[in-house]
């Protein structure tokens, strides 16, 4: 949000974070004319990958740290939508009027504001879908071209792209008869790591992986109880307890999207079946993709 007094930034739960990301507010308030509303996101790139875990470290910091770490780890500002221009309401203008006036705003601008990419070619979009994984997008956003901003709800579709790999099933949530989550584990540095957790299971789903879940034969590597902070380390908003059902573990299949950046997942996995047939020695943590040649 840019005014006569200068620039503040804000998450999309409220929170204020001007002074997180410092360089982009200076950029917005040195390029951007007051009256004028943004909808974007804030990433940090590094060896030409987006990388989310830079981009979380940077929460909860002081001011002084945060300008330390910009200086280290830029951020830039992916700028989509334009909600507000010369202190007017846009947000009833259809989409691709309001993405005209942002074309004319994004004009002059120069890094670390950038304007998002947009196409109306099914083709194009298609190929952004397959080609851009391999820097940490996750997917698209796919908008109605007479749609208004849809404040307060939810009608943009985003349609992620997701892989299927093969993961360690080391514990579940709920009993062992009717599973509710699986806990994933994959080995990472000798040892077999919580990486993440499968979305609740479907009754199918629960009615699959059940017969395969037995008590552990010896001593298991994972605690009874953990935060829910153990199942990724983008999730820290939340620290309570959870208790988990220990099993002996056993290879299962999941999709999974791009955000994984070698030592968890930072979504929810979907379970896709069980995998008895598959020696858990065999099982590897995925690659993180690495920096496109062009």
């Amino acid at each position: 949000m840019r005014d006569q007094d200068g620039t503040r930034l804000w998450s999309r739960r409220g929170t204020d974070l001007s002074s997180t990301f410092p360089e982009i507010a200076s950029a917005c308030t040195e390029q951007l004319p007051p009256g004028v509303v943004l909808d974007g996101e804030a990433v940090i790139w590094s060896h030409g990958r987006l990388d989310f875990g830079a981009l979380q470290s940077r929460m909860g910091r002081s001011a002084h740290r945060s300008a330390t770490h910009a200086a280290d780890h830029p951020a830039s500002y992916a700028v989509f939508d334009l909600l507000a221009h010369d202190n007017r309401d846009q947000r009833q203008l259809s989409f691709d009027e309001r993405r005209a006036l942002l074309e004319q705003l994004a004009a002059g601008w120069r890094p670390p504001l950038n304007l998002s990419e947009v196409t109306a070619d099914r083709e194009l979009a298609i190929e952004w879908f397959e080609t851009y994984p391999v820097v940490g997008i996750e997917g698209l956003v796919v908008k109605g071209a007479a749609q208004p901003y849809p404040t307060g709800r939810r009608e943009w579709l985003k349609v992620k792209h997701r892989d299927t790999v093969d993961v360690i099933c080391g514990a579940v949530i709920g009993r062992r008869t009717a599973p509710q989550e699986v806990v994933a584990g994959l080995p990472i540095d000798g040892d077999l790591r919580i990486v993440g957790r499968t979305a609740p299971l479907s009754p199918s789903g629960r009615r699959a992986l059940a017969p395969w879940l037995e008590p552990p034969a010896e001593d298991h590597p994972w605690p009874a109880r953990v935060l829910r902070t153990a199942f990724s380390r983008f999730n820290t908003a939340r620290s309570d307890v959870v208790d988990l059902t220990l099993v002996e573990p056993v290879v299962v299949e999941v999709s999974a999207d791009v955000g994984w950046d070698g030592q968890s997942f930072r979504h929810l996995l979907r379970f896709v079946r069980v995998r008895p047939d598959t020696e858990v020695s065999s099982v590897r943590p995925p690659e993180v993709h690495g920096t496109p040649t062009a």
